[in-house]
């Protein structure tokens, strides 16, 4: 009875001690919970209480400075990817991956990802009045350490130097990438995940536990050389020291639980181009459990972009990569069939939920309309015209989602929904029939927003190529019979699955022809040119006395095309066999030099609005817009890809497979002018003195978003290589 007395009135006595040294309260009575209160007994009967004090203090205050253990002296990856201001290193080893943005120029950063929980802690400076230039000064280190709550937080040390300092660091953030990327877009960021930093040792700290009180999230910047001076109750200013050093050492940290690393040598096979950079990245961004979008800002699950990448990687990706994207995808398709476009997990699902559960299970996000219609074609392919897929179809559609349905069953669902989809247009085709955004969505397809499609809401590509690729596929994989054990009673509207698919081949496409004669188009090009400050001359010269045909981007409400040129028609000549007319016309408009067509000397552009409104289209397609007259890596793969297909087929005439082989080298040559940055998401350029220049994205004051520095989907030249006949492009990407 005594020493509960005593010690009750021990852990009251220590409010005191508690503030003097800014330790939670909880953490001294959990040292009398956990001490054998029979010591502390002997300690007062000794007259030692000063010692039990001093013993108790030491327990909350002893974890002050990390405990730090190395992971390991040899990591599976390390490497550098350096983009414009951005330099970029990745990590991983065993439990730990990372990612480290180092931003330099007048506005510093430093953002560590962690694909476990797609989580992340950053560091956000004040603008400075000229640039200052971040140096690795020592190599990455895997860590872990302890956290309060018993879990192990896992991450990573190294050591960087600052030039062109003092700067003053104006806050931290600490939590998912989902909420880290809003503060870099608003500057704010949920109370719930404020946290305020400590100072001790020349050292800035924040840390906090997860909201559901699990894992939790580390930051420290250490100064090794110079000081750390508070101007703020928190904010610091980093100052270097009298020879203008400024040396710090940071250490970032999630609990998270990571995920499980395909290992680098299981990811693609021989056959895969010699192309380490891609190789790093894709295994960096492959994990069992799924495979991610891209680093830093999309470290998690995207359906769309996992069912694109794994279609171009087919042909040299190993069945574990394979396998582990399509499982990803199957293990979210909804009850009603339709694939998940992207998750909210960890922390951020707390979030969105307000915190009202204990367990964060992820949010899926059902918006997008596309990749509803792009599993059955990708899966056809592997389980049907793959040789290992084939063999391993059996035992891969057996397998169990986390809710106990087989991947078969699943799989039904889908191609069910496929056919409910599109089953009013086969009956009635008309545009008041085609595929629409989902009502009260302005996003719905890869172009991701209403900006993407001009303000249309019926997309080309879901339509004109991905509606009817659905459509032939369900019909495929039927005939095959490799789900006879799967399709029920119910599933007999799936049999008219082939007959729906020529409908839709045949009267989709036409609700987007959209005609320019030559004057009309050439006036159009000569006034775009002098607004987007580029040369017009090769442009007009490729045109010649030809009028423009083109697919409209989209469609508006009321069924008017929006016409803007766009690299969708790859999709139509990688997922079907277009009769040669359509073949032709979906190629030339797109090979013309830019701003007749998308060919510049540093990328074929993803869209080109010069055919459309002065003052509504042309600003919504500027390279400063995420889908406008930019440079996607993986779309120019995508059309890469599908004239390899086009030039398979054994029914094109010669003429027409000699333009296509124009077209291809065209194609490479502007591919190959921006190998050096083949890996990112997309870039702009500039135009100045009759040149074109790339621009990494996101870093100049109009680019509306950021670059991804390695993009899952921008990984596929590892197998879309170009042609070997022509001796320029030789040797690949």
């Amino acid at each position: 009875m005594l020493p509960a007395i005593v010690g009750g009135v021990l852990v009251d006595g220590l409010s005191a001690v508690w503030i003097v040294s800014g330790r939670p309260y909880t953490r001294v009575r959990r040292f009398f919970a956990e001490t054998d209160l029979a010591v502390v007994a002997g300690f007062l009967t000794h007259r030692a209480w000063i010692g039990a004090v001093v013993l108790a203090v030491g327990a909350c205050t002893a974890d002050t400075e990390p405990r730090l253990a190395p992971v390991s002296t040899d990591p599976d990856l390390s490497f550098s990817v350096d983009e414009g201001r951005n330099d970029n290193i990745f990590y991983r080893n065993g439990p730990v991956a990372a990612h480290l943005v180092a931003t330099s120029g007048r506005q510093p950063r430093l953002i560590v990802a962690f694909p476990a929980g797609n989580s992340g802690v950053s560091l956000w400076f004040d603008e400075h009045q000229h640039e200052v230039v971040w140096s690795t000064v020592d190599d990455v280190r895997g860590v872990s350490m302890a956290a309060q709550n018993g879990d192990v937080l896992y991450g990573i040390e190294t050591e960087l130097s600052l030039s062109g300092a003092p700067v003053r660091l104006r806050r931290g953030v600490l939590g998912n990438v989902r909420s880290i990327r809003g503060y870099a877009y608003t500057d704010e960021t949920p109370v719930e995940i404020d946290v305020a930093p400590t100072v001790r040792n020349n050292r800035v700290v924040w840390q906090r536990t997860r909201l559901d009180g699990k894992g939790g999230y580390y930051l420290s910047v250490e100064a090794l050389e110079g000081t750390i001076a508070r101007t703020g109750s928190a904010h610091f200013e980093l100052v270097p020291d009298g020879n203008d050093r400024l040396r710090l050492r940071l250490t970032a940290l999630t609990g998270d639980e990571p995920l499980t690393p395909i290992p680098a040598d299981r990811v693609v096979t021989d056959q895969a181009t010699d192309d380490e950079l891609s190789r790093q990245v894709l295994a960096f961004l492959s994990y069992e459990q799924k495979l991610l979008a891209g680093s830093w800002r999309y470290l998690t699950y995207f359906g769309r972009d996992t069912l694109l990448s794994l279609k171009m990687l087919m042909p040299v990706a190993t069945p574990e990569l394979i396998e582990a994207g399509l499982g990803a995808v199957i293990d979210r398709v909804s009850p009603g069939g339709e694939v998940a476009h992207e998750e909210d997990i960890a922390e951020y699902a707390l979030l969105r939920r307000a915190g009202d559960v204990a367990v964060p299970e992820p949010i899926f996000d059902y918006k997008m309309v596309d990749d509803n219609l792009i599993l059955a074609p990708v899966i056809a392919e592997y389980l049907i015209d793959d040789a290992q897929g084939r063999q391993r179809a059996s035992s891969f559609l057996e397998r169990k989602t986390p809710l106990g349905d087989t991947y078969g069953k699943v799989l039904v669902r889908n191609l069910r929904f496929v056919v409910e989809q599109t089953r009013d247009f086969a009956e009635r085709p008309g545009t008041d029939t085609l595929i629409r955004l989902k009502a009260g969505k302005a996003v719905g397809n890869w172009r991701d927003s209403r900006d993407g499609l001009g303000g249309g809401v019926i997309p080309y590509d879901v339509n004109a190529v991905f509606a009817p690729a659905a459509l032939r596929a369900t019909a495929r994989l039927l005939d095959a019979g490799i789900l006879d054990g799967f399709v029920g009673a119910d599933d007999s509207p799936l049999a008219a699955a082939a007959a729906m698919a020529t409908v839709w081949e045949q009267r989709a496409p036409p609700f987007f022809h959209v005609r320019l004669d030559n004057e009309t188009a050439r006036r159009q090009i000569h006034a775009y040119a002098q607004y987007a400050g580029v040369d017009a001359e090769a442009a007009l010269a490729a045109l010649g006395d030809d009028d423009v045909r083109l697919h409209a981007v989209g469609l508006h409400a009321d069924g008017t095309p929006v016409p803007v040129v766009h690299t969708d028609d790859g999709f139509a000549l990688a997922f079907s066999d277009p009769d040669s007319v359509t073949l032709r016309s979906s190629i030339e408009t797109m090979v013309r030099p830019f701003p007749a067509g998308l060919t510049t000397p540093v990328g074929l552009l993803t869209a080109n609005g010069a055919y459309g409104d002065r003052a509504t289209t042309w600003p919504t397609f500027s390279q400063n817009r995420y889908h406008g007259a930019v440079v996607w890596s993986w779309q120019q793969a995508m059309l890469a890809h599908g004239l390899e297909r086009q030039l398979a087929r054994e029914d094109i005439d010669d003429e027409l497979r000699a333009y296509l082989a124009d077209a291809q080298a065209r194609l490479w040559r502007a591919i190959q002018a921006g190998s050096g940055t083949k890996t990112s998401e997309l870039w702009s350029w500039s135009f100045d003195n009759g040149e074109y220049r790339i621009e990494p994205f996101g870093q100049r004051a109009a680019d509306v978003t950021e670059s991804n520095a390695a993009q899952l989907w921008s990984t596929v030249y590892l197998a879309v290589q170009p042609p070997n006949t022509d001796p320029q492009l030789s040797g690949g990407m």
